[in-house]
């Protein structure tokens, strides 16, 4: 039996890349040789031919990897096949208000509007297909021009652009005059 942390490793290794790791990047990264990687190897791979787990050891042209077992796929398919939730927070949802009020709109105009970095934000929209490009805009650099999708109209309720709830003038003001005092106190500064 191998040094049981080395096995242990080796495991925690081959686990948190999730994909196979070459043989000789181990043998490095543990300070042990071929042999005892091998040992170590055939451990690992008696314990997981244990019928009782959902993965197995396999070896691939000098690499290893962690795998689920193939009579595991049934259960996978399940899990995969379910709905991902998609989770809105406060700045996505600040951030596809403008996108839908201010449509076609760059990223720079959005990050002009909210005052910070808006690439995380505008990427987490058109990855849940609430925000596509709807285009370029004709300057220098082309940037994107983004909007709101049919899936934004269905999930908010929305049959239009003119079902958006209108912008109340009062609180726009009361943002405007909120901005002027940040700027009037940040020039002071």
């Amino acid at each position: 039996m191998e040094n049981l942390s080395q096995v242990a490793e080796v495991e925690a290794i081959l686990f948190a890349m999730g994909d196979s790791v070459e043989n000789s990047k181990i043998i490095n990264a543990l300070n042990i040789n071929s042999k005892e990687l091998r040992n170590i190897i055939k451990e690992l791979k008696e314990k997981y031919n244990n019928s009782n787990s959902g993965i197995k050891l396999m070896e691939l042209d000098g690499a290893i990897q962690l795998c689920t077992k193939p009579e595991m796929y049934d259960a996978l398919i399940k899990v995969c096949k379910q709905p991902k939730r998609h989770i809105m927070t406060d700045v996505l949802m600040e951030t596809l208000s403008i996108i839908a009020y201010k449509q076609p709109v760059t990223k720079g105009e959005i990050e002009r509007i909210r005052g910070v970095k808006s690439d995380h934000a505008v990427n987490k929209l058109v990855e849940y297909e609430l925000v596509c490009e709807v285009g370029r805009l004709d300057t220098p650099g082309k940037p994107i021009l983004f909007g709101t999708t049919e899936e934004f109209m269905r999930r908010f309720g929305v049959e239009g652009m003119d079902g958006l709830p209108p912008i109340n003038e009062e609180i726009v003001e009361e943002f405007k005059e909120e901005a002027d005092k940040e700027i009037t106190m940040t020039l002071n500064d």
